[in-house]
């Protein structure tokens, strides 16, 4: 036996450091004789030979079995350097294999390479780590890489091996914390974990924090998959976003939609849809809506359905519930191809503490912040990034990137963002540790948040960033060389919680709450901001859209929705409307059936989603309302004090005011006639009023529009008078002299 005791039992107890000193071909002196040792450590095999594949005919050399557990080991003397071999392995079934030794071959990752991901820098870290299908020298397999610095082993598992962590131990690339291995032979499909060894000789199995594909739970195995197979149809649609970059103030609006919930399969169990079926009914649906946009809920792999999907396991993976990676590629491509553009709500203020995934994934914190203070989410008991870990922001910036590359996703929803700013987010006094000013801003995870919104920028021209974000932390969506955060847009948080807990009043007490409606417009220039009704206003007892509104009965409380939204899609801002809100769903939305569609059945709720696709329409036909939305010259008061009669009033206009629009919107129980004043004579036609019988409505409205009168009004010389339903939201449209 040539090979060390110390180093066989540290084999075969899964405790060897260092195995390509020890396996593989090495260069050995013995009895005077030049020659090389040839080691392997096998499952399940009898006897094995080395094949010198260079001699013609190729020769054997059989190796000695050194330990029954599947240890062999040869030498070859008479040969002064190394030389090209396979191993041909027979195993205790009969069956023969020859195949290429793993532990012959040089790292696939570089110092360069290492350097770059150990300085933060290496922003597609995501092409080195992980898994992926090579070839080196002409022979296939599949290389694996993963920081663990403090792991004191880490081996690859899977069926190919038995997981079993004696048979694929990994190479350390020393300071880098980086261990590799490339394993020939192996191909897509392969499932693996990485079982790590910590420095108290624990053993963890773990999921690839670079994973691209997993299986169901709970095995959660990461399988590897090559996600660049897929042959995209959207040249043109990548050139178009390319070209419009930086022009922000374009129609914009969105269909939030989480993918497991939208329409499901009745007759096949009830199943969600898959990434194909989805692609194909969503498109149409929103392509008829007007929408431009599609929003997924967050769709990186998570284990549990009732998360949501906000607590993610495979940050680089497709969820396996609708299909393969592939399949989500034919998504986008398909979506693109109907003319919308694709938004993904991205998650990197926190992740579960699964101990498959990342929580102390090397037996310490390693993606995680040590102290609690900093590390543990209080709200969701959840484990907070370390932002100020060099390979940790490399591992989040790669991801963001990633997800574009791959995917062609023409924007990422930044989750949480407000809980990523403040380092005592939802903390009690002596909770929370300051920064190094004293203060309670997180400057890593700012610093963090503008570089990859920097960098998403550089890499993907076109693409949008936009941050939730609930407090008034200021530049949020102000370029960071100016100071700000970098994000493209931010959700009015804001708005939507004035604006529902205004129309949450019955009408008769809305007068003392007048300030709600006009408060926004204080602050609304701001930021460049996108008006919401997400998925965060009808879960967890808050009521659906159509059940939040001050009223009794349903057909009210849809007059109610209809003048609320109308609201919505004249204020300024880009619009996000979550699904099942469009057809005034009646109960909250439920994360594991489908939406009520039958409900469009019925006039009050039909009437509704009518409303939303007429709006769809009028916005992003009328450059007045869809390309000015930050232009704060385009928007003027024309009355905001009048909380007697629950109404506001208000001008969309381009700078030059050559096109006109008057909003009216009465929010009040009663019909009134009303007389606003306007800054141009002529005919003001009525393009819109949510009291129409076409959605449900009275059909009472203004016989298609009014001319005005030299009556002076609201500052203004002229004006007209309009008939006002109850609960109603009318648009006019101002044209040339009647």
């Amino acid at each position: 036996m040539i090979i060390s005791k110390a180093d066989l039992s540290a084999l075969l107890q899964a405790k060897h450091a260092t195995p390509h000193s020890v396996l593989g071909m090495h260069p050995l002196m013995r009895n005077r004789s030049q020659g090389v040792v040839v080691r392997a450590f096998l499952s399940g095999v009898a006897t094995c030979e080395v094949m010198e594949l260079d001699a013609q005919p190729p020769k054997a050399h059989p190796m000695k079995a050194v330990a029954p557990e599947g240890v062999f080991e040869v030498f070859i003397g008479k040969r002064p350097t190394v030389f090209r071999y396979q191993l041909r392995a027979t195993y205790a079934n009969g069956e023969i294999r020859q195949f290429f030794d793993p532990y012959c071959f040089l790292p696939t990752l570089g110092d360069q390479d290492l350097f770059l991901f150990n300085e933060g820098n290496e922003h597609r870290i995501y092409n080195k780590l992980g898994s992926h299908l090579r070839s080196l020298g002409n022979v296939p397999g599949v290389s694996f890489a993963v920081w663990a610095p403090s792991a004191s082993r880490i081996s690859v598992v899977g069926n190919f091996n038995r997981w079993d962590g004696r048979f694929h131990p990994m190479r350390s690339l020393g300071a880098s914390g980086v261990w590799e291995l490339f394993v020939p032979g192996l191909g897509e499909g392969e499932l693996y974990k990485f079982e790590i060894r910590d420095q108290r000789g624990g053993i963890l199995l773990k999921t690839d924090p670079y994973g691209t594909y997993f299986e169901p739970p709970p095995n959660n195995a990461a399988i590897v998959c090559n996600t660049a197979k897929f042959h995209w149809s959207d040249g043109a649609w990548m050139d178009q976003r390319r070209a419009q970059a930086g022009q922000l103030d374009r129609p914009m609006s969105v269909y939030e939609v989480h993918l497991g919930s939208w329409k499901r399969k009745p007759e096949d169990a009830d199943r969600p849809l898959t990434y194909r079926e989805l692609a194909v009914q969503l498109a149409d649906y929103a392509v008829d809506m007007g929408f431009t946009h599609i929003e997924v809920m967050p769709l990186a792999e998570h284990p549990f359905d009732g998360s949501w999907g906000y607590q993610v396991t495979g940050f680089y993976a497709p969820t396996h519930r609708f299909g393969t990676p592939e399949d989500f590629a034919w998504f986008v491509d398909h979506l693109h191809s109907r003319g919308l553009g694709v938004i993904l709500d991205w998650v990197p203020a926190h992740f579960p503490r699964d101990s498959f995934a990342l929580a102390e994934f090397d037996g310490t914190h390693l993606y995680e912040h040590a102290d609690p203070r900093q590390g543990a989410h209080m709200d969701w008991g959840t484990l907070i990034f370390n932002y100020g870990r060099n390979e940790v922001r490399c591992f989040l910036i790669a991801n963001a990137l990633a997800w574009l590359d791959r995917y062609h996703l023409d924007g990422l929803r930044v989750d949480a963002v407000a809980s990523m700013l403040y380092l005592d987010y939802s903390r009690k006094e002596g909770e929370w540790v300051p920064n190094k000013f004293g203060g309670r801003e997180n400057l890593e995870a700012i610093d963090f948040l503008r570089r990859v919104n920097d960098l998403v920028h550089q890499y993907h021209p076109g693409v949008l960033t936009i941050a939730e974000e609930s407090t008034s932390f200021p530049g949020v969506s102000k370029p960071s060389q100016e100071g700000g955060l970098g994000f493209d847009l931010k959700w009015n948080m804001g708005w939507m919680n004035d604006t529902i807990r205004y129309f949450a009043k019955e009408a008769v007490v809305r007068r003392h709450h007048h300030s709600d409606l006009t408060f926004g417009m204080l602050y609304q220039y701001a930021e460049k901001f996108v008006t919401v009704f997400s998925h965060d206003e009808v879960v967890h007892g808050k009521a659906s859209m159509l059940f939040k509104m001050g009223a009794w009965h349903i057909a009210e409380k849809a007059a109610h929705l209809r003048s609320l939204y109308a609201h919505m899609w004249a204020w300024p801002g880009k619009k996000l409307l979550f699904m099942g809100n469009e057809f005034a769903q009646s109960r909250e939305w439920a994360h594991d059936k489908s939406l009520d569609w039958h409900l469009c059945h019925y006039p009050d709720h039909e009437g509704v989603r009518l409303l939303v696709r007429d709006l769809n329409k009028l916005y992003t036909s009328e450059p007045v309302l869809g390309a000015n939305d930050f232009n704060p010259q385009g928007f003027r008061w024309l009355s905001c004090h009048d909380s007697d009669a629950n109404l506001i009033a208000y001008l969309r206009s381009d700078p030059a005011e050559r096109t006109l629009f008057a909003v009216v919107g009465h929010f009040g129980g009663a019909t009134r006639n009303y007389r606003i004043g306007v800054p141009r004579h002529g005919f003001w036609r009525e393009v819109l009023n949510t009291n129409s019988e076409y959605y449900g409505g009275s059909g009472l409205g203004n016989d298609g529009g009014r001319n005005t009168e030299d009556v002076a009004r609201d500052g203004f010389s002229q004006s007209f008078n309009v008939t006002l339903p109850a609960h109603t939201t009318a648009v006019f449209k101002w044209t040339a002299e009647a």
